[in-house]
């Protein structure tokens, strides 16, 4: 397997359990906060390798 295909299922798995979380524990203003930070953080990290 390639290291992006990798990448992207772990990522995905990482976004699944961090909503299942933060759904259980924020409110919802709190979890598009979190949902925002996540993907600027994994888009900065592809564009940026």
């Amino acid at each position: 397997m390639s290291n992006h295909f990798v990448f992207y299922i772990l990522c995905l798995v990482g976004i699944i359990v961090g909503i299942a979380i933060v759904k259980k524990v924020a409110s919802c203003l709190v979890k598009l906060v979190l949902l925002a930070v996540i993907v600027g953080l994994l888009a900065l990290y592809w564009f940026c390798q």
